[in-house]
């Protein structure tokens, strides 16, 4: 078992692009669900130009800062939670990840001190 063989099956889209927007990797659930976008053929491809305005221009403003944005969406009549970060390698910027999963419609909410 490869040290990141985890990813692969794990429930939430995973989607790395590199510094440049790249898409280099994409997991099970991200190719699912983004198959009607062309799946295993967006892999290679920059990843701003799978997205529309104004969505696109927020998310080279991240790429471009290098920090993370985290929201929230209903698509189809599914809630997900969006999350995306940068990465590093060695300690320099090495492009971002999305991590897309579902969450139910009432959350708990937690306060732990």
């Amino acid at each position: 078992m490869s040290r990141h063989s985890w990813v692969v099956d794990f429930p939430a889209a995973v989607t790395v692009c590199d510094a440049q927007g790249k898409i280099i990797e994409m997991n099970a659930k991200a190719l699912e669900s983004f198959a009607a976008d062309g799946g295993a053929k967006l892999i290679g491809t920059n990843v701003l130009d799978c997205h529309p305005e104004p969505a696109r221009t927020k998310l080279k403003e991240i790429m471009d800062k290098r920090t993370s944005n985290v929201y929230t969406i209903e698509k189809r009549g599914v809630r997900k939670l969006i999350y995306q970060a940068p990465w590093f390698l060695a300690g320099r910027y090495a492009g971002h990840v999305e991590l897309s999963f579902e969450i139910p419609w009432e959350l708990p909410h937690k306060k732990r001190d």
